[in-house]
């Protein structure tokens, strides 16, 4: 009566491992090849990549996780939580999520859909990521302004603390600034590259993200 259920989480566990086998198999081209193993050993961290301008995020960052475990260890442990920490961590992300744009669009890792430069050709793709580039340059620039507007009309104090609220305006309007800046940069340099380039590095940045 019990035997059926064993055979067929048997026959399962077969199946799989012929589907493991001829895996190896086609990655290795033969099946005398020793499945890899996994390695859970810590990998180096990359900093080669990592500029001056992006300290700014950096600080940010370690600014708003601090303020975080001071609301909640003054909230859970003291039971006696300062007003003032969800405010300024609510801002503070604000600034940390557009300095951190400021950092990706300097490298060019911004996520982006790269289906329909598969179908493409080389030129059509070039041109559509010189557009791509041209459309994030302009909208960038324009969120800028707009920024400066907002900063130079907000007269009003943030409600917890006696600081402007321009102060968290005129951060986002120098992240855009930036950003549009590198935006520029990037559209340069992608009218001057051959469209196999343009391509390349398409496949490259995908790539990446995928193995990440």
């Amino acid at each position: 009566m019990h035997a059926r259920p064993c055979r067929t989480r048997e026959f399962q566990i077969a199946i799989e491992a012929k589907v493991l086998k001829k895996m190896y198999e086609t990655e290795s081209g033969s099946g005398d090849a020793v499945p890899p193993t996994i390695d859970f050993s810590e990998k180096e961290a990359d900093i080669s990549d990592f500029g001056l301008i992006d300290i700014p995020g950096l600080l940010a960052l370690w600014t708003l996780a601090a303020i975080v475990f001071l609301q909640f260890f003054t909230r859970y442990v003291l039971n006696d939580s300062l007003a003032w920490t969800e405010e300024i961590a609510r801002y503070m992300l604000i600034v940390v999520g557009f300095l951190g744009g400021v950092s990706v669009t300097r490298k060019g890792t911004h996520i982006f859909l790269e289906f329909f430069y598969r179908y493409l050709s080389p030129s059509v793709g070039k041109w559509l990521a010189v557009a791509m580039e041209l459309l994030c340059f302009v909208f960038y620039g324009y969120l800028s302004y707009l920024a400066v507007i907002l900063a130079g009309k907000t007269r009003t104090k943030m409600a917890s603390v006696e600081i402007p609220k321009s102060l968290l305006y005129w951060c986002v309007c120098g992240a855009l600034a930036l950003m549009a800046i590198y935006s520029a940069i990037w559209l340069i340099r992608k009218i001057r590259q051959s469209p196999e380039d343009v391509i390349r590095e398409l496949e490259e940045h995908s790539l990446h993200e995928a193995l990440d």
